[in-house]
């Protein structure tokens, strides 16, 4: 499916320069608005429409009017605990000044929290296959200021527009601490629902031997995995699966120490 950008209903004469900056920057077409609906506009081009309007970029995919746009997400109430009780910190055995290599981008929210803890020392990558999610990923990681606190944690985060295998074996062996995987859950969580404007976008990849392969490789620490309560790729792959009562995830380590 292609994509094009347009402004907001009723645009401003920086809105709609912005979107012609990222029509030349992402290669794709900008279309004048002419106060047409998203849903007109999806009629009119047949196309996933990227809207840039003053506060935020949105994406809109062909059939839908409910718009993904960046937002820190759960990292906005996780960072505000105990960082080193969180779950995913506490099973991948980080420490402040590690590497993370996040397979799963998906809303950003397990690496800025990640982020926050390992600090400046640290580094971190995102991996999103979908090219426009990524984008908007990226700009609202590094533009996004409404929450003081997490701020640097956010800029920090590198985002690549890439399949995690294919950058995986870009990768020279044990580069990363701790390699984590988040595939988009096969049962949908219907709790979990601020990534369902784009579920039909996203990559629905589950894991396979080759990425498995490939983490273990690039991983100096740890591979980290999560995943649906009844998934079995924690018994298929080796992981020591963390059983969380009471919620429909799952974690499960492979330690490489």
């Amino acid at each position: 499916m292609a994509t094009i950008i347009t402004t907001a209903y009723r645009p401003t004469a920086a809105s709609a320069a912005e979107a012609e900056r990222i029509a030349e920057e992402l290669d794709i077409r900008f279309i004048i608005r002419n106060k047409r609906s998203v849903e007109k506009m999806h009629e009119d081009e047949q196309a996933d429409i990227l809207v840039a309007s003053k506060e935020r970029l949105e994406f809109y995919p062909m059939g839908k009017t409910e718009p993904f746009f960046f937002h820190p997400n759960s990292a906005a109430f996780r960072t505000k605990r105990p960082l080193e009780k969180d779950p995913l910190i506490e099973v991948s055995g980080l420490a402040p000044g590690d590497s993370f290599l996040d397979c799963t981008l998906g809303m950003a929210s397990d690496a800025i929290t990640v982020s926050q803890y390992i600090g400046s020392a640290g580094s971190i990558v995102g991996c999103e296959s979908n090219p426009d999610i990524a984008f908007i990923l990226k700009t609202g990681l590094s533009r996004y200021d409404a929450m003081p606190h997490l701020t640097e944690a956010m800029r920090r985060v590198q985002v690549v527009s890439s399949e995690a295998v294919d950058y995986l074996k870009t990768l020279k062996d044990n580069v990363f601490d701790v390699v984590y995987m988040d595939p988009m859950f096969t049962e949908e969580i219907k709790e979990a629902s601020n990534f369902t404007p784009v579920r039909s976008s996203a990559n629905m990849g589950q894991l396979t031997d080759e990425w498995m392969d490939q983490a273990i490789r690039v991983a100096r620490k740890a591979v980290v995995l999560k995943a649906h309560f009844r998934s079995q790729d924690f018994e298929k792959y080796g992981f020591e699966r963390r059983v969380r009562p009471n919620t429909k995830f799952h974690y499960g380590v492979i330690n490489l120490n």
